[in-house]
């Protein structure tokens, strides 16, 4: 109750090399065939009809297809939750040196150069969790704390960030930070104007 209509934020609920879970919807793929949706051989190149099929759905009796047999449908946008995801570092809104590491004492904050493609610059706190997370950029997720008591060892280890990429991924980054860019490449005749 003494927490109703008070920002909480990120770091009074999870720690770094903290486990959680997390909860979202997947990409969604629209209705798609059984080879790609649950990954059956395709057919010989000379079957009538198509290849990219299931050869047998099942016996005369029981005279029904059973659930087990692969169909074609809706692939994508499933609720899914990933267990267990290690947070390696919890970022500050505004932070210019959040993405500093002992072995990278390069001021730079979490944004790479040009922005997440299709999402844009960071400018609120931020989790960094390992792996992948599911469904498309700007999706929202839900992290809760693991349910399960995590006991191997790669759960309970302390991580060691040695460097974290801020190059543009927007093709092929070359620069870590603006400032770097501009010693490199030396004054512009687009910018002498």
């Amino acid at each position: 109750k003494s927490l109703f209509e008070k920002e909480i934020t990120i770091d009074s609920v999870f720690a770094k090399d903290e486990n959680l879970d997390v909860i979202g919807v997947t990409k969604g793929k629209g209705y798609e065939g059984v080879t790609t949706r649950w990954g059956v051989t395709r057919l010989p190149r000379k079957t009538h009809r198509g290849l990219r099929k299931v050869a047998c759905i099942g016996s005369w009796h029981p005279a029904r297809v059973s659930s087990t047999v692969p169909r074609a449908g809706q692939n994508g946008y499933f609720h899914r939750t990933e267990m267990n995801k290690k947070v390696y570092r919890i970022g500050k809104a505004g932070d210019k040196a959040s993405c500093q590491t002992e072995a990278d004492l390069t001021e730079k904050g979490v944004t790479p150069m040009g922005g997440f493609v299709r999402y844009g610059e960071v400018n609120e706190d931020w989790v960094m969790l390992k792996g992948a997370c599911v469904g498309v950029k700007k999706r929202p997720l839900i992290l809760r704390k693991s349910l399960h008591v995590p006991s191997s060892r790669k759960h309970l280890e302390a991580v060691d960030l040695k460097f974290i990429d801020t190059s543009s991924k927007l093709g092929h980054g070359r620069f870590q930070t603006a400032e770097e860019k501009a010693k490199f490449l030396g004054p512009l005749a687009s910018k002498a104007n």
